[in-house]
């Protein structure tokens, strides 16, 4: 059997803040809790609606936070279905004072994107033109050079 994704996992300094980020922004809903969440090693698990039993993240608290150096392009990315979703998620971020990567069109195959930082400084992509996730299959020619498959 090849080996499948199933789930990312960060440590997390504050559990309870970055699940209420990942619920609010990412749309994503808790499935599992474990542990007192002010204390290291409570367990959070976050999924998609309709996606519990494919890929999850778990949030683990007493973790130190992440800062990234210059250079680092370390991120989780979402699709969303159209640029304005892009431009609404960018919004509530330089609301929330977490906007990380303004709204930006890249060439082939970035696409559209914006980014948030979530409580602990992990970067959070949210892009439409991608060749996955929604708003793939409007992908042309044109815009590819190729058709996704």
């Amino acid at each position: 059997m090849r080996p499948v994704l199933t789930h990312v996992a960060l440590h997390v300094r504050d559990l309870s803040a970055t699940v209420d980020f990942y619920e609010s922004l990412c749309e994503l809903h808790c499935i599992h809790r474990r542990g007192d969440p002010t204390h290291p090693g409570a367990v959070a698990w976050l999924a998609e609606a309709g996606r519990e039993n494919e890929l999850i993240m778990v949030l683990i608290s007493g973790g130190p936070g992440h800062t990234a150096r210059q250079g680092d392009f370390s991120h989780l990315g979402f699709a969303v279905d159209s640029r304005e979703a892009v431009d609404r998620i960018a919004a509530r971020g330089e609301q929330a004072e977490c906007l990380a990567w303004p709204p930006r069109q890249e060439p082939y195959p970035v696409g559209y994107y914006c980014a948030l930082r979530d409580p602990d400084g992990h970067i959070i992509e949210f892009s439409y033109g991608q060749p996955l996730g929604p708003g793939a299959d409007c992908l042309d020619e044109t815009q590819v050079g190729r058709k996704p498959s």
